[in-house]
């Protein structure tokens, strides 16, 4: 296997599969170039849903608030009924020391108290216990304050279903906003692609074009819809859980912020062992996909030259890889969460231990450190949620990079401000010293001229590699010649719309073009809008009626993706029923006989024979036994055209075209 095709098969299957359990290992995230412009770029495409942003920023940030808040309020909650369960036991104690059936009268306070109380006991209330007796009222009993018990309950309540609400209300409007730039993007690629020319889809793979309208506008929603408010909520929870750790107690918020670091170095040194195991897992992952889509598609090969063993220990040796890779990086990040756990549970031990001496010595309530605890518990969330988000949005950031670089590409030279309409195309056609290269640096046709008339077959042959299809390019325009003119009917083909141009074209090629669609649906592509009648009489005329007639359904049969479902010679014969339905007055033809048996290869022949007639056509030859009656030829080597005639005159000239003629009916030498 070539190491290029080991690299896409890796690029499709990043990670391999194996790394994608929760733990998104830095290093192997794809960086944009300039993350700050494409980000600012994007902020840009968003600007007509700002006020919605700002709404969603402002919902996220209430709606983490709310959370926020609930763990302190719940605390005080706790702190209400030790106070007034102290309060009971205080209350308890102290008339306990007073005579039998003595009631105290109304109004009395514990102060009042406290100073009738024997000095042996006061001493042993802690200050702030004793300053809240001293403002009780002990006419009667003290009970545990059920009622505003519920206050708190219900306002808790009530800060969840906000925060909730919240919650729902942002993440609906930036569903919508992220769907909406979505279809935006998409929009202005699907524009941006009918704009393009041929040049970039010639320098690039489809699979490139696609991943960026597909896949990366997808990473782009994705993160849009959830990393954004994520990153909003884990920063605003990050700082609001500090604020709140500080308030309750500066002491306990040290001890916790204390065991951060160390979190920090050892996954730093799992991340840094275990990476290398990740990059070479998605190695050895590429080379046993590869392998093993080698043996299959090659399958009778392998079998034909006993490959079977040699085969098998080449897996086996993949795969002993594969798995220490992939057992090393496996275990190596799994033992991330074990040690955040084991650290954290030392941060909690830190903080109960803390927090005890603490209360002992009256400076915080149990009810603020259970409100700690949970802060504590919430604090490392948003933390690993941020970091995730930050890789995320590298991603996202390089996935904006590729489509805002795709939206800024060149695009084809404009159309003409006062185009000319043809209204009869007769089929004249004039090469006018064209000069033409694909790059400034290399020019391929150098001062072609020729006229073809009405009506005229003109062949186009050469060996692979000649440019026999720049001259169809430049045909069709999808490229502009350099200097020079093209025209058609007289008119400079610049000077017509691309569409007008293209419209006066039938093209029937070697590769054919066939969509998921019924037969019927296909040959009427050619003129959209046609009748029943009309597709029937093309498919007629292109000798295919008799083959849809006999499949299931006939016209109405479905066509999968590939058209596999069908003979290459029955694509062609639909092809050709294409092109007569649209009925163009010019014609360009690849031979498409190739891989076709000797009765389909003759009825393509007749088929093709009925389309060209009465109109001018260019035929691409691959056999030259089938343009002998072509009323001109023109040759190509090299990307020029080195010669030009008809068959009798090329043949006597006894030039490139002779050769290259008798090198196709010549017998090599027996040895």
């Amino acid at each position: 296997m070539s190491d290029k095709k080991r690299e896409t098969l890796q690029t499709q299957r990043p990670g391999g599969g194996f790394a994608g359990r929760g733990h998104m290992m830095p290093g192997s995230v794809e960086k944009a170039k300039d993350f700050k412009g494409t980000m600012k770029t994007l902020a840009n495409y968003m600007r007509p849903f700002r006020v919605a942003v700002i709404v969603v920023l402002i919902f996220a940030i209430a709606g983490t608030a709310f959370a926020i808040v609930s763990p302190r309020i719940l605390g005080n909650m706790t702190n209400q009924v030790v106070d007034d369960y102290t309060n009971m036991k205080a209350y308890d104690a102290i008339t306990a020391k007073l005579p039998k059936g003595v009631k105290l009268p109304a109004g009395t306070t514990g102060a009042d108290l406290i100073k009738k109380a024997p000095p042996a006991l006061v001493k042993k209330i802690p200050a702030d216990k004793l300053k809240k007796i001293k403002a009780l009222d002990f006419s009667k009993r003290p009970q545990i304050d059920f009622h505003r018990l519920a206050g708190i309950a219900y306002l808790l309540i009530a800060l969840y279903l906000l925060s909730a609400l919240f919650n729902y209300i942002q993440g609906w409007i930036m569903t919508d906003v992220s769907q909406k730039t979505t279809y935006n993007l998409r929009r202005d690629i699907a524009e941006k692609i009918k704009r393009m020319p041929l040049k970039y889809f010639d320098s690039r793979t489809h699979g490139d074009v696609l991943s960026r309208v597909t896949n990366d506008v997808d990473l782009v929603s994705q993160t849009l819809g959830q990393s954004l408010t994520q990153a909003v909520t884990s920063v605003t929870m990050i700082i609001g859980i500090l604020a709140m750790m500080f308030s309750i107690n500066w002491l306990m918020t040290l001890v916790t912020l204390v065991m951060l670091p160390l979190s920090f170095v050892f996954i730093g040194i799992i991340v840094k062992r275990s990476q290398k195991y990740f990059l070479q897992q998605q190695q050895t992952l590429g080379q046993i996909n590869g392998h093993i889509e080698e043996m299959y598609s090659g399958h009778n090969v392998m079998k034909v030259f006993n490959g079977e063993k040699r085969s098998i220990e080449i897996f086996q040796s993949i795969n002993t890889e594969l798995y220490s890779s992939a057992w090393k990086s496996q275990f190596l990040s799994g033992l991330m969460m074990p040690i955040m756990f084991f650290i954290g549970n030392l941060g909690f031990v830190g903080v109960c231990v803390t927090g005890g001496w603490l209360a002992i010595n009256g400076s915080v309530q149990i009810g603020d450190i259970q409100a700690f605890i949970q802060y504590v518990r919430q604090f490392n969330q948003p933390i690993s949620q941020a970091a995730t988000i930050a890789n995320i949005l590298q991603s996202t950031a390089a996935a904006a990079e590729r489509v805002f670089e795709f939206l800024d590409e060149e695009e084809e030279v404009p159309e003409t401000a006062t185009p000319v309409e043809l209204t009869a195309v007769t089929g004249d056609v004039e090469f006018d010293n064209v000069v033409f290269g694909y790059s400034e640096d290399k020019t391929i046709i150098k001062g072609f001229s020729a006229k073809i008339r009405p009506g005229q077959r003109v062949a186009i042959v050469g060996p692979t590699g000649a440019g026999k299809t720049t001259m169809v390019n430049l045909l069709m325009r999808f490229y502009d010649v350099n200097q020079g003119a093209i025209r058609i009917d007289g008119v400079d083909i610049r000077e017509l719309r691309r569409a007008d141009l293209r419209k006066t074209f039938g093209m029937v090629l070697q590769d054919t073009w066939l969509f998921n669609g019924t037969i019927k649906e296909n040959i009427g592509y050619g003129n959209l809008g046609s009748t029943d009648e009309a597709i029937i009489a093309a498919a007629q005329a292109a000798h295919a009626d008799h083959f849809i007639h006999s499949l299931p359904n006939g016209y109405e049969m479905t066509l999968n993706e590939e058209a596999d479902n069908i003979s290459q010679g029955e694509k062609q014969l639909l092809t050709i029923a294409r092109a007569m339905l649209a009925d163009p007055p010019m014609l360009i033809l690849d031979e498409a006989t190739s891989s076709v048996d000797t009765r389909t290869e003759v009825l393509i022949q007749k088929a093709t024979e009925k389309l060209m007639h009465g109109r001018t056509s260019f035929v691409i030859a691959h056999r030259l036994s089938t343009i002998r009656d072509a009323d001109l030829i023109l040759v190509m080597n090299d990307g020029n055209i080195v010669e030009q005639g008809t068959h009798d005159e090329l043949m006597a000239a006894a030039g490139f075209y002779a050769e290259l003629y008798n090198s196709q009916f010549t017998a090599p030498a027996m040895a």
